[in-house]
């Protein structure tokens, strides 16, 4: 298993674009500078030191070394040592809609990404159970199964998006489905499907598939997000999603589906709004299941594997230090010997 012990570091490598931008501006602003006492070819041959590629690769490795620095910073580490333990919990599959009105800024910062917020809350209160994650939208497919390792399961929320899931739509009755093939056969062993969506259940037979999984020994529990009054879904470049009459689109939160989703389910309705304790009601609810004995593959030593990359970021400030910007005496003497 890989994994980054600090990977928040990693957001750091946003500043690698924004130097590559500000470098190619000045060499631009340079260039222009150069214009202005004539004809460049004139002017650069005025100045016999110049060098044309080595200020480039000059650039490039120092941002070869930006980046391997950020990747230490992540700590990068693998799996050493495996165990397989037996614990007691139950098992828990938290299905996600990804749909494109979970984008919607109604609950700050947006649907989608309060879900994975609250998500990783859930996880993080598992305790010793186990874990599996669903994500849907006009369909459903398994992004985790059933595990142990809560680390994985949190890593896997990152990078939920729309883009996930070409056929758009709202398909809850598919994320149970899919939810209930996550489980175990072990009956002793209490179970939950929890949804996380906005309840614009576009295609219907979510009660029945909650039955279903109450029937066969799951509880559904429905997180609803979003606000009734509704709030258009950005589209990027400060527009929002509009019908084919040029209407935006207003996307509400379903409300009175989500509790009868919940109420098939045996399991309970809760409301995501800007503030209140979400995760602590569901927790508590959770805790009435009843809790089975459970084994799964536990990763519990890792090995930082930053050495190998500190020894390559080493090697390039080398190289970085020894390459001049300009020509020296030495080089033209190679190229002059061999001309001939």
């Amino acid at each position: 298993m890989f994994r980054f012990e600090d990977p928040q570091y990693l957001w750091l490598m946003l500043v690698v674009p924004i130097l590559v931008v500000a470098y190619i501006m000045t060499r631009i602003s340079r260039r222009k500078r150069q214009q202005m006492f004539g004809e460049l070819r004139l002017v650069r041959q005025l100045t016999p030191g110049y060098s044309k590629y080595r200020p480039w690769v000059k650039f490039w490795l120092l941002m070869s070394i930006v980046v391997l620095v950020i990747l230490m910073l992540a700590r990068p580490q693998t799996g050493a040592k495996v165990s397989t333990e037996k614990v007691t919990g139950i098992e828990t599959v938290i299905a996600i809609d990804i749909s494109n009105s979970m984008m919607a800024e109604d609950i700050a910062p947006s649907r989608l990404d309060r879900s994975k917020m609250i998500a990783e809350n859930i996880i993080d209160n598992i305790g010793d159970g186990k874990v599996a994650l669903v994500v849907f939208a006009g369909s459903a497919f398994v992004q985790m199964p059933l595990t142990t390792d809560i680390q994985s399961a949190k890593m896997f929320l990152n990078g939920m998006s729309p883009s996930y899931i070409e056929e758009q739509g709202t398909n809850i009755a598919d994320a149970i489905g899919m939810s209930l093939r996550c489980f175990s056969k072990d009956k002793s062993i209490g179970k939950a499907i929890v949804v996380i969506t906005d309840g614009e259940d576009h295609e219907g037979g979510a009660e029945s598939m909650a039955s279903k999984a109450q029937a066969e020994g799951a509880k559904v529990f429905v997180l609803g997000i979003g606000s009734t009054s509704g709030s258009p879904i950005p589209t990027g470049n400060n527009d929002y999603l509009k019908d084919s009459e040029g209407n935006v689109v207003m996307s509400a939160l379903n409300e009175d589906m989500c509790k009868s989703v919940a109420k098939s389910g045996k399991g309970i309705y809760i409301k995501v709004g800007s503030t209140g304790d979400v995760e602590g009601q569901l927790d508590r609810e959770l805790a009435k299941l009843q809790k089975g004995e459970i084994s799964g593959v536990v990763y519990k030593e890792f090995n930082e594997q930053y050495q190998l990359i500190a020894v390559v970021a080493l090697l390039l400030m080398v190289i970085e230090a020894v390459i001049l910007e300009r020509k020296t005496r030495f080089t033209e003497r190679i190229k002059l010997f061999s001309r001939k």
